[in-house]
């Protein structure tokens, strides 16, 4: 995001902290320990079904059956690390003295503002060499998991660099719009 495109998300008073993008590429994340074997059974159990109904002589219906069970096991398998990935290509992270920002552009477009007050609490997963993840609990509705890390409805800062030292900017900067109440 351009320095021009920052200025245009900040109100009145409010200060730039820091500015990043989420981690590039292939993800994996803490849920995937679950969700990779879930997915080669799904996948695989539906790979093995739809060549079992082609190669034997069943209805064609049963034939058609499979054919969406086998769509969802290849996207389970792969498909979903290709939208995250393209997903995370296009977000962009804004922390200032008063919110966080989320922005993603794109197919998938989407603005989320929280205001830090209102956070009722932030957890810190520290990876390797410093990248990780900050998660904010949100009081709402809103925490619905997605089926790609970056597409979840719940607000995160998702493979940062230097996660721990945003952490602690944005610890400081709650602190401060609390203790300004």
């Amino acid at each position: 995001m351009s320095d021009s495109d920052i200025r245009s998300f900040l109100m009145p008073g409010e200060k730039l902290l820091w500015s990043g993008r989420p981690g590039q590429g292939f993800l994996l994340t803490s849920r995937d320990v679950l969700l990779v074997p879930f997915s080669l059974l799904w996948g695989g159990f539906a790979i093995f079904w739809e060549i079992t109904a082609i190669s034997t002589e069943t209805p064609v219906f049963t034939k058609l059956w499979g054919i969406p069970f086998v769509l969802m096991g290849l996207y389970l398998m792969a498909g979903r690390f290709f939208v995250d990935a393209a997903a995370r290509a296009r977000t962009e992270y804004v922390l200032t003295n008063r919110r966080v920002i989320i922005r993603r552009s794109g197919l998938f477009r989407h603005l989320s503002t929280n205001q830090l007050e209102l956070l009722p609490s932030i957890s810190l997963e520290e990876g390797s060499r410093g990248k990780g993840t900050i998660k904010f609990c949100v009081p709402s509705n809103r925490r619905m998991s997605g089926w790609t890390p970056s597409l979840a409805n719940e607000p995160q800062l998702l493979g940062i660099e230097d996660a721990r030292h945003v952490y602690s900017l944005l610890e400081t900067a709650r602190s401060d719009c609390t203790s300004s109440r």
